[in-house]
């Protein structure tokens, strides 16, 4: 059995994301690792080259900025990196996801295990969120709490929405849920957690795929720094992080101390009421799956 590593990404450095530790935390998992990288100005290649593994396959491709809408281009790069992909399994983690060591033996026990049994197509993975400060994750509805990482390379599989998950492709062209089993294994998001000016950077280029320039004006105007306002709430992670990590968070004490969970907004009625079901039950009304659970 062989297993497939992929990503994709374009001017990676510019926004701040942790495509090399991402990259890096991929390759003890993998027999190979492709990476779509989009016409970057940034250094974002070089950097992603100079990992230096002979599995590491970079495809480099152009971003079709004039795609409608715009952020399926999300997508098709995905899709360019997985149609690549030579293994049996795929792992795939966006730029600003990590895996960490402690995982692997639960991630490679739990490919081996789907493996053998048919009607498992792919893997879900829990979500740690950091939002403001590598210190505190985001809780409640307001994040995603798994998605599909790992899937089993049939061929059938295309990248969906704006390459958050993936569906199956039916012989009648219609598409299907992948029948997924959850697995105790984390993603380490750290798509929130940047310097403020830099993240004000990334989001207003980011919602330039969904948005127009009147909206971006409005709800992102240049010059300000982001205040990490837009989440209701937060707990202190107790965790470690992943080891290709560490060096990024030494370097970022001096903006990432200065967040303050206690300046985030209250919730809406509606969603304190779903978070405090949940805490109560674990389960989640209305929880938004692109996938089937199997045991």
């Amino acid at each position: 059995m062989q297993i497939s590593g992929f990503s994709f990404v374009r001017n990676g450095l510019r926004y701040g994301y942790p495509v090399v530790e991402s990259l890096r935390s991929l390759l003890p998992l993998c027999d190979e690792l492709v990476v779509a990288v989009g016409n970057s100005d940034d250094g974002t290649r070089e950097a992603i080259a100079a990992i230096g593994s002979p599995k590491l396959r970079i495809l480099d491709t152009v971003w079709d900025d004039s795609v409608q809408p715009r952020w399926r281009v999300l997508a098709q790069q995905t899709q360019i990196a997985l149609d690549a992909c030579r293994g049996d399994w795929c792992i795939y983690l966006q730029a600003d996801e990590v895996l960490h060591e402690q995982d692997y033996e639960t991630i490679l026990q739990s490919i081996r295990q789907a493996d053998r049994q048919r009607h498992v197509e792919a893997l879900v993975l829990w979500y740690h969120h950091f939002y403001g400060s590598y210190d505190y994750i985001g809780v409640g509805r307001q994040w995603y709490r798994r998605e599909v990482r790992i899937l089993r390379n049939t061929g059938q599989v295309i990248s969906w929405g704006d390459a958050q998950g993936f569906r199956k492709r039916l012989p009648n062209g219609r598409t299907a849920l992948l029948r997924a089993r959850q697995i105790s294994a984390y993603v380490y998001h750290y798509g929130w957690v940047r310097p403020p000016e830099v993240m004000l950077q990334k989001l207003r280029d980011f919602h330039r795929l969904w948005h127009d320039e009147e909206w971006i004006a409005q709800h992102l105007p240049p010059g300000e720094l982001f205040d990490y306002r837009s989440a209701y709430a937060v707990r202190r992670f107790e965790g470690t992080h992943p080891s290709v990590m560490h060096e990024r968070i030494a370097q970022a004490q001096s903006w990432a101390a200065a967040f303050d969970p206690t300046r985030l907004p209250r919730a809406p009625l509606r969603i304190r009421l779903s978070d405090w079901l949940e805490r109560l039950t674990g389960w989640r009304i209305g929880e938004y799956r692109n996938f089937r659970l199997v045991r």
